[in-house]
């Protein structure tokens, strides 16, 4: 009897792709028949176990099993087999008819069971357009958030309010002011503070939008406010409508801990503001190489799907460990064309500086948010000339100068310069998570 189950293999051409969702998989194991391996994943995933029962017949199976469309060694041994580990790339094709439009159990699908493998990552999915038809997309991705800044072509840049925690709703409030007043686009919560018993939503909201109307008094130029209200779901519904209430125009959700079905409800619902994700808890979804989900799935395309108008994660240049290739593969999922679905701002922050800007608009472009917090109020002059060193930093990119001319005319980028240097022209060994 054949050790392959013919109702769980095929090929690429052999499955219609409008009805299967296909994921790709790398796989290290001690293995004699990796083909076979590939299969019980295909099995374990959708309608089988680790016996065949009686009601999984071959006519279940048509329907609903996952088919192996793919399966090849690295290296690709052809005459013998090796011993020890073997590495291999498995792409599996789920159907459809599984599950509807959401990420729960598209997950419990596609990395379930399965996760507790060992060294197995899925690195990959490809979604029909039936699928992705399903869920919101982002409301105002790009052009809507540029539409409401009045910013046409230039990165935006956004701060979090330090200290990340402990601060009064008042004193938020007055950064807020000074930022803003800098030319700041967006100020963020931080994602270690929500409603908190020391400064809750509304209180918070209602002063910073106070002084959002005061900047704008003064400079002709508005500010969003994001706040966060990330809590377990049904209260996370409960701050959206009280910071709404309070004249809130972004959202905050640190969307990997209250999960990406959370966000979902957020979009889909009829809060008409836009929705900043953050990506903490994201290492543990993504930073191992052997296991777990590529970030570009997490920090990119599911987020899209769910809905997230800005997509915050760490740049290459900053206090977290990330690699250029995988912040351009985030980008890509959040930005290149998908069956229609709007583009969602990339966020790129962790320790972001003045002197990363000419850096990071080379590789992303100007349809970027620049997130900064310390670099703006740790400024030696400051947070507003915190925010005005990134905007002047900003234009001379677009004005085509270096970084080191403009500062000849700008004391304040000049002075972030001269603290915290530019990457590559001098290595300042500047953040403690990386001693």
């Amino acid at each position: 009897m054949s050790p392959y189950r013919n109702e769980l293999y095929s090929i690429y051409e052999g499955v219609d792709h409008e009805e299967f969702i296909i994921a790709t998989y790398i796989v290290a194991a001690e293995t004699k028949d990796f083909l076979r391996l590939s299969g019980e994943i295909a099995a374990e995933q959708t309608t089988g176990s680790w016996v065949p029962v009686p009601l999984e017949t071959p006519e279940l199976m048509a329907c609903h099993s996952g088919q192996v469309i793919n399966a090849f060694e690295i290296p690709d041994y052809t005459y013998f087999v090796p011993e020890g580990k073997r590495q291999f790339v498995v792409e599996v094709a789920y159907p459809t008819c599984n599950y509807t439009s959401q990420i729960p159990m598209l997950l419990s699908t596609v990395i379930g069971n399965i996760s507790l493998m060992g060294d197995l990552k899925l690195v990959d999915l490809k979604f029909p357009k039936s699928f992705v038809d399903g869920f919101p997309g982002p409301r105002f991705g790009i052009d809507g958030l540029r539409n409401y800044l009045k910013v046409p072509t230039r990165p935006l840049i956004n701060n979090m309010i330090k200290p990340c925690t402990g601060l009064s709703p008042s004193q938020t409030a007055d950064l807020f002011y000074e930022v803003a007043i800098g030319g700041v686009d967006i100020i963020k919560d931080d994602e270690l503070i929500a409603n908190a018993c020391y400064s809750s939503v509304p209180e918070r909201v209602k002063l910073c939008m106070e002084m959002e109307k005061r900047a704008y008094e003064e400079t002709g130029e508005h500010t969003y406010y994001a706040v966060n209200i990330t809590d377990n779901p049904h209260r996370v519904m409960e701050n959206a409508h009280a910071a709404l209430e309070a004249g809130a125009n972004m959202l905050m959700l640190n969307t990997l801990t209250a999960g990406f079905g959370t966000l979902q409800m957020l979009a889909e619902s009829d809060l008409n503001v836009p929705i900043l994700s953050h990506p903490d808890y994201a290492g543990v979804h993504s930073w191992s190489e052997k296991s777990g989900v590529s970030a570009h799935l997490i920090l990119g395309k599911f987020l899209r799907l769910c809905g997230a108008d800005i997509s915050v994660y760490p740049t290459n240049f900053g206090k977290l460990p990330i690699t250029l290739e995988q912040v351009v593969k985030i980008v890509f999922n959040l930005q290149s064309p998908l069956y229609g679905m709007k583009s969602v701002w990339p966020m790129p922050s962790g320790g972001l500086t003045q002197g990363m800007v000419a850096r990071v608009m080379a590789d992303m472009g100007n349809d970027i948010i620049l997130g900064a917090g310390a670099a703006i109020h740790a400024h030696p002059m400051g947070p507003t000339a915190g925010g005005k060193s990134f905007r002047q930093a900003v234009d001379a990119v677009l004005e085509g100068q270096t970084l080191r001319a403009s500062a000849k005319d700008h004391k304040e980028l000049a002075t972030a310069l001269d603290l915290w240097g530019i990457p590559g022209e001098e290595d300042k060994d500047i953040f403690g998570l990386k001693q």
